[in-house]
């Protein structure tokens, strides 16, 4: 374990000398999240101007989404265990997911919406689990956070990349207009199926397989024989994300303070931005204190990032909120990928992965139901408005905080 306080040139070293399959998930994952960053962010926009589609449907679409790929994750990486590999699971997923994208250019209604989006969350759920596992056994556990923190730099730097080259076609093709237009949307759609099928090339010919050496039990798809420190940790999670919904309805808080699509865009590039520069030395940085400290560290600023969302009453505030919100970010996804597998052996990281990704993918319908029905309501309930979901958010990360350090009590990660 690196010694803390060590100089930066170390880290830097640290970086360079990484394996090659951590290189080449990072750059798979750049290309993915320039494509799916260009059409995902613009489509609760899409849906609710274009297609007139109300909040509460919105944050279905994204819960069954989210919970659909999170079903899967677990079977997948419980398969990848079974198998011994990692690779080419990952390829697969990253496809059919490629596959999918181009045929939003077809939709004309959300239900069209909701089998592309379910269709390309089936990927997700297919390649995630054995893709983090196949990062863990390519390092050593002293490298982990760093391994994980550039995944999620590379990952994020894409995302903002994407969102830079859609912003270019929305300047391009209706200006500063505050809806999005079905010919733009049309647009960023074919034009992100490029790197989608780039980054499945780069997996499938860059990747090497890592076999699972150590003698292993034939894997079971249940969390009997995970560490409990590790189970306790999934109800944390499980609570947490129950107040964390889908990103659509920062998106659409943002758009009904009056920010244009164009705006709202810029917005997202500062949040990724600030995200990628933030993932790599977090994860460095998480290997000398502990994981512990940066994920209440996020959590906590999550919480008043919430609440500043719950309280805003002007669109250029909203720029300082997700500039905050991608420092949350930065500070916990990698670390927590990464202290996954420091909670389980090698031989179960797949199955670990997979059930940890479906915890917090099981909340996000939840979360979005109760998200949309907070903000417009229900039937004949008109709800409590835009303040009332992010409020619920900020609550539900505090409580969460509370309780982590119970949960990892005992782990060389709880520090």
């Amino acid at each position: 374990m690196p010694v803390p306080g060590a100089p930066a040139t170390t880290e830097r070293a640290g970086v360079r000398s990484l394996p090659r399959n951590v290189w080449v998930v990072t750059l798979t994952s750049f290309l993915t999240d320039i494509s799916s960053e260009m059409v995902f962010n613009l489509l609760p926009l899409f849906l609710a101007s274009a297609l007139g589609v109300r909040t509460s449907v919105i944050g279905v679409i994204e819960g069954i989404a989210d919970t659909t790929a999170s079903l899967i994750k677990v079977f997948s990486g419980w398969w990848s265990d079974r198998l011994g590999s990692r690779k080419w699971l990952a390829v697969a997923g990253y496809g059919l997911s490629t596959v999918a994208k181009p045929f939003l250019y077809l939709a004309s209604s959300w239900g069209g919406v909701l089998i592309v989006r379910f269709a390309d969350r089936v990927g997700k759920g297919i390649r995630t689990a054995p893709r983090d596992a196949l990062v863990a056994a390519t390092v050593d556990e002293g490298r982990r956070g760093l391994a994980f923190g550039l995944h999620r730099a590379g990952d994020t730097a894409g995302a903002a990349l994407g969102l830079v080259l859609a912003l270019i076609v929305v300047l391009a093709a209706q200006g500063n207009q505050v809806a999005l237009s079905r010919d733009t949307f049309q647009t960023v759609v074919l034009l992100s199926v490029i790197p989608a099928v780039l980054a499945v090339l780069v997996l499938a010919f860059g990747a090497h397989e890592v076999q699972v050496k150590e003698a292993r039990a034939p894997a079971r798809l249940t969390l009997r024989g995970l560490d409990r420190r590790y189970r306790l940790f999934l109800l944390v999670i499980v609570l947490f994300t129950l107040g964390n919904s889908a990103d659509a309805f920062l998106i659409l808080r943002a758009n009904k303070l009056g920010l244009s699509v164009a705006g709202v865009m810029g917005l997202l590039i500062v949040f990724n931005a600030v995200y990628a520069l933030i993932s790599e030395p977090a994860g460095a940085l998480s290997d000398r204190v502990g994981r512990q400290r940066l994920l209440l560290s996020g959590w906590l600023l999550y919480a008043a990032v919430y609440l500043g969302f719950a309280l805003v009453n002007a669109a250029w505030q909203v720029w300082l909120l997700y500039a905050l919100y991608g420092v949350y970010y930065g500070l916990t996804y990698g670390v927590s990928k990464a202290l996954v597998a420091d909670l389980v052996p090698r031989s179960q990281l797949g199955t670990a992965y997979g059930v940890y990704d479906a915890a917090v993918g099981l909340m996000a319908l939840p979360a979005s139901l109760i998200a949309g029905v907070l903000w417009q309501g229900v039937g004949g309930w008109h709800g409590l408005g835009a303040s009332a979901p992010f409020a619920f958010g900020a609550i539900m990360a505090l409580l969460a905080a509370a309780l982590l350090p119970l949960a990892l009590r005992g782990s060389s990660s709880a520090r």
